[in-house]
């Protein structure tokens, strides 16, 4: 199926839950206080796009491309990203709200986490490296066989990661929450 081609445009307070968004690659777009909550984006590309104050809870991303796409402000909540086109994934979340989120076996090196809820969040299998997790909460977020390698994580908060488990060679934290790589082995640090 051969997209239609939407440039430079900007949408507004639209709720395509009652208006379908048009089947296209959304170039250089902006998307400010839309409501996108359980609609269908599969197959659609995002390539430069902003998605300001909006609500994208349980969109379906069966092969959806994010290209340089940015998410601020954002109601992200169980969205399963592991679905989307990993064809050169990279988006970037600040102040977004993404708990119970799914990010299984991404690659996630062009991915930036800012001042944002991750609660819940599977990063399984996922490919971490040199990511930046700035000021997010990571309560109960899933990381096994994670590579971590590089990552900032530097006043993020609420982890619980598995040394044994993931790779974290270079990995940056901060006191006092890098004491969540002790999680497993249940010490009382007093």
């Amino acid at each position: 199926m051969k997209l239609q081609y939407i440039e430079e445009q900007t949408f507004e307070q639209l709720n395509f839950k009652q208006q379908p968004l048009v089947q296209a690659e959304y170039e250089r777009c902006t998307f400010v206080n839309c409501e996108f909550s359980e609609v269908n984006l599969s197959e659609l590309r995002f390539l430069e796009t902003e998605f300001i104050d909006c609500n994208l809870s349980n969109a379906k991303l069966n092969q959806t491309s994010f290209q340089e796409t940015l998410f601020r402000n954002c109601k992200m909540l169980g969205l399963q990203f592991e679905n989307c086109n990993a064809f050169r994934f990279s988006a970037r979340f600040e102040r977004c709200q993404l708990d119970h989120s799914i990010f299984y076996q991404m690659n996630l090196q062009h991915t930036y986490f800012t001042d944002s809820q991750l609660q819940f969040v599977d990063f399984s299998g996922a490919d971490l490296k040199n990511v930046q997790i700035t000021n997010c909460d990571l309560s109960s977020a899933t990381f096994e066989h994670t590579n971590l390698e590089k990552a900032d994580l530097r006043n993020s908060f609420n982890y619980a990661i598995n040394p044994e488990l993931n790779k974290i060679k270079g990995a940056k934290f901060s006191l006092p929450e890098v004491i969540g790589l002790l999680d497993k082995y249940k010490i009382k640090i007093e």
